[in-house]
């Protein structure tokens, strides 16, 4: 999961597909591990915060709902940014960031100071790191890119795993401020894998082909003509209206088990099992999708993983003890770990190369706003009803909407686009063909008449040799 970053590659390079490009998805791998794992890591704090500051469920839940919203809403501010100074130098001035907003919350005599440093200057930081390493990424790989991009988004399953019960260690060892302050340091690793993003450059050639080129051009940091493009309005219709239930169940898993009268340590495995299997399926989900067979069917391969989401929420609601949470994480790992390796693929189908900084960057500041929404809205349902049953069918219906809005979107105006690139391609390509021919048969008519001349040439030639 970008931003509307424009900081486009050199032209004239061609992506490695490894080398340093290893280097480089392993620092992404770890910035994802923290952008997407942070959010639902923090909810093992919530019980305590929710003694300490006296309040619900839903005001602790917009830690993560503001952690996320600005992660996804920032790619504006990113965009500018990056094509002012570079994906290297904002990477690091977001990992400070990142550390200084839960260094700063472990002081917080409020939850709305917690809101500002953990949620804002937190989020903004993670987001300063997350969008430009995705850039990076895509950037060093080309034909490896389904993969690489699988492998980098197993970092979030993979860092949720060890956040979350060193979260529940720290907790019990420093209390949520000694935690929230070591977690601060921990943040400081972005700053090192901002390193690491070592830019392109071009050969010598290029670039000076380029330099005239470029005093004359002037970038767009958004192009807001996706919007006229009718597959990707769906697409931002369907994965606004997906987020809403999707990142519910692992914000409140943790808190389900604890209703039920397990303790936090137990609670809070079930989130490790969670990024386990999860941890394994954003690769696997990966690698298929880079065969031949199944690249041109993306669409319908994350229809299919959104539906099994949902239904995984839908059936989870009846979990009445820990055994049903544990199969409910395992299913929910699974499917929530497809859906993250596909809906970038799946865009990137959409709207084209050209077109996709833009496009990942309008979809997330749309999904903004919904992420705001999820989590806390959950907790409003739950802070009336007290019954996590309905919180989680409410995210499974959402989720499951989603999916039957892309697959009716799909049929009625992704493949009917589609169709019209094949024709458009098709006639572009009769045409050069015509074109060519003609040209063929002008050139061998000119050679006619030359030949024709030549030969008159001749004649005359041995006409004048005669008299």
């Amino acid at each position: 999961m970008g931003g509307a970053v424009v900081d486009d590659g050199p032209p004239g390079v061609k992506a490695p597909d490894g080398g340093w490009g290893w280097a480089v998805l392993a620092g992404c791998f770890i910035i994802t591990g923290f952008s997407y794992a942070f959010p639902k890591a923090v909810s093992v704090f919530f019980k305590e915060l929710i003694g300490e500051f006296d309040v619900g469920y839903s005001d602790t839940a917009w830690i993560s709902s503001i952690l996320l919203a600005m992660l996804y809403g920032t790619g504006p501010l990113c965009s500018v940014l990056v094509n002012r100074f570079g994906c290297r130098p904002v990477m690091m001035v977001g990992g400070l960031f990142a550390s200084l907003g839960m260094i700063l919350a472990s002081f917080s005599t409020s939850i709305i100071h917690i809101y500002l440093s953990a949620g804002v200057i937190t989020g903004l930081g993670l987001a300063l790191n997350f969008q430009p390493s995705l850039i990076m990424l895509n950037r060093y790989f080309n034909v490896k890119r389904p993969l690489a991009n699988g492998l980098a988004a197993a970092g979030s399953p993979v860092a949720l795993c060890c956040l979350s019960p060193l979260g529940q260690f720290l907790q019990y060892q420093y209390g949520w401020r000694g935690g929230f302050l070591i977690l601060g340091g921990i943040l400081l690793n972005c700053c090192v894998c901002g390193a690491l993003m070592r830019p392109l450059l071009p050969d010598k050639k290029h670039q000076a082909a380029e330099q005239p080129k470029d005093t004359h051009s002037k970038r767009k940091l958004l192009d807001f003509s996706v919007f006229r493009d009718r597959g990707f309005v769906i697409y931002t219709l369907a994965a606004s209206i997906m987020v809403l239930g999707l990142f519910v169940p692992p914000v409140f898993v943790v808190n389900y088990a604890k209703n039920l009268g397990y303790e936090d340590t137990k609670s809070a495995l079930l989130l490790t099992i969670l990024g386990f299997v999860d941890m394994f399926a954003r690769p696997a989900s990966g690698l298929i999708t880079g065969m031949k067979w199944a690249r041109p069917r993306s669409v319908y391969l994350l229809c299919f993983a959104i539906v099994f989401n949902g239904c995984t929420d839908i059936i989870g609601s009846q979990a009445s003890n820990y055994p049903g949470l544990v199969v409910f994480c395992i299913f929910f790992g699974i499917s929530y770990g497809m859906v993250g390796a596909l809906q970038f693929e799946v865009l990137m189908a959409i709207v084209g190369t050209e077109k996709f900084p833009s496009a990942i960057g309008l979809v997330l500041l749309v999904e903004a706003i919904a992420v705001l929404i999820g989590p806390p809205g959950a907790g409003h349902l739950l802070d009336a009803t007290r019954q996590y049953m309905y919180i989680f069918l409410l995210a499974g219906c959402e989720v499951i909407l989603s999916a039957f809005v892309l697959t009716l979107g799909n049929f009625l105006c992704i493949r009917r686009k589609q169709n019209e690139r094949k024709t458009t391609k098709s006639t572009e390509e009769e045409g050069l063909s015509q074109e060519g021919q003609r040209d063929q048969d002008n050139k061998e008519e000119a050679n006619g008449q030359a030949g024709e001349m030549i030969i008159l040439k001749e004649l005359g030639n041995e006409d004048n040799t005669q008299l």
